[in-house]
């Protein structure tokens, strides 16, 4: 196994959020639930990243900040209509997603 952390997002309705991070190149992984009608726990990947998103209430809150390290992040702003920013470190842009989780997306400099 590798070791690795997996960020979890609360999402309202983790169907709506798959289709939001698909936006930025994650694809679907798989869905848990207790019984039909409960509360999802997804998981969605892009290569080696991986976030849970979790329509269960005492998993996370609200408003959670995630750092990305993505390659193409022009393709991501231009998907998302976003300027990049130029910081000392790297280049960065930061998006909400529908149910208000930030997520800074950055590359860093060489």
């Amino acid at each position: 196994m590798t070791e690795e952390a997996v960020p979890i997002l609360r999402v309202a309705d983790a169907e709506a959020a798959v289709r939001w991070y698909a936006r930025l190149g994650f694809a679907f992984g798989w869905e848990h639930r207790f019984e039909p009608g409960f509360p999802a726990f997804v998981e969605v990947h892009r290569g080696r990243v991986r976030l849970f998103l979790s329509e269960h209430e005492g998993d996370a809150r609200p408003d959670t900040l995630v750092y990305l390290r993505l390659n193409d992040i022009d393709a991501v702003a231009a998907e998302f209509g976003v300027p990049v920013e130029e910081a000392p470190w790297g280049r960065e842009l930061e998006l909400r997603d529908p149910d208000g989780n930030r997520l800074r997306i950055g590359v860093p400099t060489d």
